[in-house]
């Protein structure tokens, strides 16, 4: 796994999930942060939170799956639901 696989993962996905990209990449969640750091530096990707589907906000679930990553379109940013 490269910054560029990063890359190009969110360019050709547009948002994911802290556990979709660790799924994907077969890696832990900190190595995933380390490697999407260089790309939220650039200002190319961002760290969104998802509300969970269930509405409430106990905090109870995991962060891997309601921390999100968006890749940052120049022209405009998507908003998260």
């Amino acid at each position: 796994m490269s910054v560029i696989a990063i890359k190009n993962h969110m360019m050709q996905v547009k948002r994911a999930t802290l556990a979709h990209l660790c799924q994907i990449f077969g890696v832990e969640p900190d190595t995933v942060r380390c490697l999407l750091s260089h790309w939220i530096k650039k200002g190319k990707i961002r760290r969104c939170m998802k509300d969970p589907a269930c509405g409430k906000t106990c905090g109870k679930c995991s962060p891997l799956v309601v921390e999100m990553y968006e890749w940052v379109n120049e022209l405009k940013c998507m908003s998260v639901e």
